[in-house]
């Protein structure tokens, strides 16, 4: 970001000498395919609106003096998944425009052939035909919705890819998916897949809270994923801990999500 900005400030300055001069720009990520420009010309009718293209702060070395011209992003070396900012300097009065700049936007593609756990939280999955390097989240459901615990970068090759990630088992039954978000907004998800554990069934005391909640499983303190809610539904604590401090929080009555349960209690003032 920082260079990218020191980019266009050498750009800016550059064009205060020069007021006959526009930028285009446009940014995304290296999908291994070409952008295509479209080059009207001068207003003047000489020569075509496009005079300098910079990709990464780098000069296209290619011909732009024609209507429509591909940027060829393997001349700059790049790498699948690497950020690409494209710059187009061209004459006031003429309006170039990129015909394709969803190439430069990734897409989820992925098919998971396979995905398992074992009792212990270790969650794997096999997918194939990606096209774009992407974040896998991992969902636990929990608490009544799909809950993200983790991350994991995508690969992006079109052939088998295998990836794992350790989950954090709650006691009794635990189903795991895994999903993508492209551009669109819109998830991309896995089948769902589900483990019994051997975690211990996880209780909270007291139920009127003066300063500090515990968790306890067979009368042993331990830590658990938990949520805090106001009486409105207002997110007011998350975490993972042994202990909650409430101390911050009015007295009234709270909902709390923790294990695989959601509980409620009352904070009581001193």
């Amino acid at each position: 970001m920082l260079v990218r900005l020191l980019f266009l400030l050498l750009i800016f300055s550059s064009l205060i000498s020069n007021a006959q001069v526009e930028l285009l720009s446009l940014e995304g990520t290296y999908q291994e395919k070409n952008l295509i420009v479209n080059n009207p010309p001068m207003a003047d009718g000489f020569g075509f609106c496009v005079s300098k293209v910079l990709v990464n702060g780098e000069i296209l070395p290619a011909v732009i003096q024609t209507s429509h011209f591909e940027i060829d992003f393997k001349l700059f070396h790049l790498k699948k998944g690497d950020d690409v900012f494209v710059v187009l300097e061209h004459a006031v009065g003429c309006e170039p425009r990129f015909l394709n700049p969803s190439i430069l936007l990734p897409k989820s593609t992925f098919v998971c052939t396979q995905i398992n756990t074992t009792k212990e939280g270790e969650l794997t999955w096999t997918t194939n035909n990606e096209q774009a390097i992407l974040d896998f989240s991992i969902e636990q459901f929990k608490w009544g919705r799909w809950v993200e615990v983790g991350q994991v970068k995508g690969k992006g090759s079109k052939g088998t890819n295998h990836y794992q990630f350790q989950l954090t088992p709650h006691s009794g039954k635990n189903t795991v998916r895994v999903s993508q978000t492209d551009s669109s907004g819109k998830p991309r998800f896995s089948k769902s897949t589900s483990f019994i554990s051997a975690t211990p069934e996880v209780g909270f005391s007291p139920t009127k809270v003066h300063t500090t909640l515990t968790f306890k499983a067979k009368g042993q303190v331990v830590k658990t994923k938990y949520e805090i809610y106001d009486a409105y539904g207002n997110l007011l604590k998350t975490g993972f801990g042994n202990t909650v401090d409430c101390r911050n929080i009015v007295s009234g009555v709270y909902f709390i999500n923790y294990d695989n349960k959601t509980g409620k209690f009352i904070k009581i003032d001193d």
